[in-house]
């Protein structure tokens, strides 16, 4: 049982090796191949358009997320905490999260600013030279960081939503997914940072008396634009349908159209927690804007 156990161990910490790697080898190919970091080759900081931009590469990201994550029961093992893991009080999926970021955080992955980890304590300090990211957004605002909703939210309302209850037992690749989601969520929500400070150097006069009067209901009304929110509703889900169809070769089967997720999971994971909780980051970002 106990040689069992630890091969099972042994199996999570490469998961967690091959996360790491994977996780720096993406964000390196994202930077290079969509020009998402806060610099580019010509040294151009972000404008609106370009953050815009940015934020719609994300949702194929999340939408991805969503379908990845989908092709594993609930596997609710990988979330119980407490005796699986020796020394560790928590769950699997705390496991990987927390061993992947310490992993990532040594080849660097922290020092970019569009990256927020979900357990910052403790991170170890980067092992490999680092790259002189621009430091766009003001110094501290920059620190806000939301992940423990996000967690929150995500394995308590979002996960039984798309996730097909049982157990496979593919815990390990239950959690690998999750961390995947959980990064893809999180950056996009975090983006409201530079979405603020954009829009805050584009029109600093409208900002500065909310943000010297506390105002969070003026700045909120101010960053929000119902309209757009619905046309990015919308695209979510239209990429929803066009990513996870379950595709067949039938001619004029269109009406037994199924998908790997439900559209409207990835519409509503935008209106209820994507949307609410970037506006939420933009106005807590612009209250110590001035500090």
């Amino acid at each position: 049982m106990g040689g069992c156990f630890n091969m099972m161990l042994n199996f999570h910490l490469v998961v967690i090796l091959m996360l790491a790697i994977c996780g720096v080898r993406h964000r390196m190919g994202m930077a290079k191949a969509e020009k998402l970091s806060l610099e580019s080759v010509e040294g151009k900081v972000y404008t609106l358009d370009s953050v815009r931009e940015a934020l719609i590469r994300q949702e194929d990201t999340i939408v991805f997320g969503l379908i990845e994550r989908a092709k594993f029961p609930m596997n609710s093992h990988t979330y119980r905490g407490g005796e699986e893991i020796p020394g560790f009080a928590g769950s699997l999926a705390e496991f990987v999260v927390k061993n992947t970021e310490a992993v990532q955080a040594k080849v660097g992955r922290y020092n970019n600013p569009e990256e927020n980890p979900f357990f910052p304590e403790n991170l170890p300090p980067s092992l490999v030279p680092s790259y002189p990211f621009t430091q766009f957004l003001y110094p501290k605002a920059a620190l806000v960081n939301i992940n423990k909703s996000i967690w929150k939210f995500y394995f308590d309302e979002l996960l039984p939503l798309f996730v097909a209850s049982g157990d496979d037992g593919n815990y390990a690749q239950t959690a690998a997914s999750d961390l995947s989601l959980l990064q893809a969520i999180s950056r996009r929500i975090h983006y409201g940072k530079f979405v603020a400070e954009v829009k805050f150097r584009e029109s600093a006069q409208q900002y500065e008396p909310l943000i010297r009067a506390e105002d969070k209901e003026g700045l909120m009304k101010l960053l929000t634009f119902e309209s757009v929110e619905e046309m990015v509703r919308k695209r979510v889900e239209r990429k929803a349908k066009v990513f996870g169809e379950n595709v067949t070769l039938n001619n004029g089967d269109e009406k037994n159209v199924t998908y790997k997720v439900d559209p409207s999971v990835a519409a509503n994971l935008y209106k209820n927690w994507i949307i609410p909780l970037t506006k939420d980051v933009q106005v807590e970002y612009l209250l110590h804007r001035l500090d």
